[in-house]
């Protein structure tokens, strides 16, 4: 309880709602990108907005799986090109895979140190890429929709 009686919110509320305006911020800055400009990369050597966006949501899956017990296959690296290659399809799998690890989150009731340890993890990874793809934004005259006043 807090100073006025009300319940405070429990560290794993706090982290799953960090999670989520995350994943929000993410796709919402996605979207802005035309589909034109989804295999542009700043430099050789760096990925392309599609290759990014199909490799934060192949991380987001490994995050459901990873809070629902399983042993999921961390090899790839990034959702299949030839599966995901549109806009669109890279854009639901991004929103799919969001979603579906916010879910296992929210069920896994026993937030242990080691989820807790995940949460953590991925909340950070998906901010640099987050901050990256807001570089790629910004260098093709794209002002991200958390930074419109």
């Amino acid at each position: 309880m807090n100073a006025r009686g009300f319940a405070q919110p429990d560290i794993s509320t706090k982290l799953i709602g960090h999670w989520e305006q995350l994943c929000h911020k993410l796709e919402a800055l996605a979207e802005e990108f035309p589909a034109q400009k989804f295999l542009y990369r700043p430099v050789d050597g760096v990925r392309s907005v599609a290759e990014l966006l199909r490799h934060v949501a192949f991380w987001n899956n490994y995050v459901a799986d990873k809070a629902r017990g399983k042993q999921p296959d961390d090899s790839d690296n990034e959702l299949p090109k030839e599966k995901f290659s549109t806009k669109s399809e890279i854009l639901q799998a991004l929103k799919q895979s969001a979603s579906t690890a916010t879910a296992a989150l929210k069920a896994n009731s026993s937030m242990n140190i080691d989820t807790t340890e995940l949460m953590i993890s991925f909340i950070e990874h998906n901010c640099e890429h987050y901050g990256q793809l807001v570089v790629y934004a910004r260098l093709q005259g794209i002002v991200p929709p958390a930074s419109r006043g």
